[in-house]
């Protein structure tokens, strides 16, 4: 049940998969090297594994929704976010323009119209500025300081049109202020933070470690806010993949078009891929056949019984 070997092959038998496609949608991120292809591990005890290209940077891009949506329910609690953002999915596009559900809200805080609403709703509390609560709060999960690729936010800002379309519409629908041109300049920002493998395998160990970061041993995020991150992470992570994600797969997980894929087993790890080529839903196919493989290799969907109950069991 060697995890390391386990992924070591897998690493091996997809190395030369090179089917899919880099995302072109934002410039910076089609200067990736497509064929970059990392894997990493982290456990709950703070055991890492990292195999390939895991000191390469990738920007965090849509992965860091579930992060500031675990920010916005430290600072405002629930019930504040749910009434201006629902919890279903929605079967559409991550970046469709724009479906309301029957309350006037985004679907859910994975989307990026839901998103976007979430980002707004970050206040600078303990930090001179809002940019700097969130890059401070997720680089608590990192257990290191992140930055952004500045190159990549440019990008964004300039070419983010659909993102723009939403934020607009969302202004029209009065679900953000007039200032909504802030907001949406602070999620392009806090889309490009750079990072790297092993990074956000950390950060998903973090999740899957009751909130509590493995080697900084920093408490993230509080229980109940942290049910409600992985709930969301679990039906609505993966963009329109989602529900047979969860029939297949079974596990939190969340995908950005920069090529990342972080699923979180709670209790006992996180597995973090990094590899550019997406499928046609963006994302990452390296990184969606490692996850299923390892979730089928070890029992890991959360209604399996036959999975493993605790970290020896895996290493």
């Amino acid at each position: 049940m060697n995890l390391e070997k386990n992924l070591q092959k897998l690493y091996t038998k997809l190395k030369n998969d090179l089917s899919g496609d880099i995302s072109t949608s934002i410039p910076a991120l089609a200067l990736q090297d497509p064929d970059l292809f990392a894997i990493s591990a982290a456990t709950v005890d703070g055991q890492i594994i990292n195999i390939g290209d895991t000191s390469e940077e990738l920007t965090i891009q849509s992965i860091s929704k579930a992060f500031t949506y675990g920010l916005a329910l430290e600072q405002n609690g629930n019930d504040f976010i749910e009434a201006k953002v629902g919890m279903e999915p929605t079967g559409e596009d991550f970046d469709s323009v724009i479906k309301l559900d029957d309350q006037n809200r985004p679907f859910n805080p994975m989307v990026n119209s839901g998103a976007i609403v979430v980002t707004g709703m970050i206040n600078a509390l303990k930090e001179k500025s809002r940019e700097e609560e969130i890059i401070k709060y997720l680089s608590a999960f990192a257990g290191r300081e992140l930055t952004i690729d500045n190159q990549t936010y440019e990008s964004e800002k300039k070419n983010g049109h659909k993102n723009w379309a939403i934020a607009h519409l969302l202004r029209h629908f009065k679900i953000l202020s007039k200032d909504f041109s802030e907001d949406l300049d602070l999620y392009f920002r806090q889309c490009s933070l750079k990072l790297n493998c092993t990074d956000l395998a950390l950060m998903g160990a973090t999740l899957a470690n009751k909130g509590i970061n493995p080697k900084t041993k920093e408490k993230c995020i509080e229980r109940n806010n942290l049910r409600n991150v992985l709930s969301v992470l679990f039906t609505c992570g993966m963009y329109n993949y989602s529900g047979e994600w969860v029939f297949d797969i079974g596990l939190p997980a969340k995908s950005g078009i920069s090529g990342g894929v972080l699923m979180v087993i709670p209790g006992l790890m996180s597995i973090a891929v990094y590899s550019p080529r997406l499928d046609k839903r963006g994302n990452s196919v390296r990184g969606i056949k490692v996850c299923e493989e390892i979730s089928e290799i070890y029992k890991l969907h959360m209604l399996d019984y036959a999975g493993p109950s605790n970290v020896s069991e895996i290493l």
